[in-house]
């Protein structure tokens, strides 16, 4: 097992550990990391997910020494049929849509497949040394678990096309500056850094928070009208499910002038 779950109260912290091969992707491991976010989306008591590479890598990729021993990819694994099941990607849970977040935490490399495993996560926390990068620019292989569309809408077209064409590193103090990371921390605290954030966000009533993260998502490439009625639809059955109440415990004297520790 490369896979384990560490559980703190309604955080979870899915470890990677491959360290031996910079935590390089395998199927077994693809197949170990997908089922633990699926178990996280399917526990009620879950909230947030913080990911990270044991052994100071966060994941240098697809395993390209499997590759190597002649191991294929099924060319035909995504179905054009909308309604079909989507089959497990090669890095794992790059196909999955969760309705709860995922923190990235990330040392060292997070480069190729595991560059876009980190865009997959919701936020990306990075430690000083970390970087980005798609290194497969080097050896003919294309991005497959989502790169190509995460990193646009992330840092836009220019910057993206900047990254995918030159297969470049990205420090993370570079990934700052365009908005691919959050936060960037000194060495050895992006798994504490990240955790941290992930109780802060999972302290919050969740139907809202959910309701708001599905909304961000939803909008994009919708027209403004479009994206504002599915915010509307969205929000409304979780403003009856906590909002109410929370207005209540505001008139009540709760967190008043922007107090978040009393809620």
């Amino acid at each position: 097992m490369s896979v384990r779950i560490e559980k703190r109260g309604k955080v979870w912290t899915v470890v990677h550990s491959r360290p031996e091969a910079k935590n390089a992707m395998d199927p077994a491991s693809a197949a170990e990391l997908e089922a633990a976010f699926l178990s996280f989306e399917r526990d009620d008591e879950a909230a947030v997910a913080v990911l990270w590479g044991e052994g100071g890598a966060f994941c240098a990729g697809f395993d390209l020494k499997h590759a190597a021993q002649g191991s294929r990819i099924d060319a035909n694994s995504y179905p054009a049929d909308e309604r079909a099941p989507l089959p497990r990607a090669p890095m794992g849970p790059t196909r999955l849509v969760l309705d709860k977040p995922v923190i990235a935490a990330v040392a060292g490399p997070a480069v190729a497949g595991g560059f876009e495993i980190a865009l997959w996560c919701d936020l990306r926390v990075m430690e000083e040394s970390a970087y980005f990068g798609v290194y497969c620019r080097r050896w003919g292989v294309p991005l497959i678990d989502g790169g190509t569309v995460r990193l646009p809408r992330i840092v836009g077209r220019g910057r993206a096309l900047d990254l995918i064409l030159t297969g470049r590193k990205v420090t993370a103090e570079e990934a700052l500056r365009i908005n691919l990371c959050e936060h960037v921390v000194p060495d050895g605290q992006a798994r504490q850094r990240a955790e941290t954030l992930a109780q802060e966000i999972a302290r919050f009533p969740q139907a809202c928070m959910r309701a708001d993260r599905r909304s961000v998502y939803a909008q994009e490439g919708l027209s403004l009208r479009d994206a504002m009625r599915k915010e509307w639809t969205n929000g409304i059955p979780a403003f009856y499910a906590e909002g109410a109440a929370g207005a209540a415990r505001f008139a009540s004297g709760k967190g008043r002038h922007g107090d978040f520790g009393n809620l």
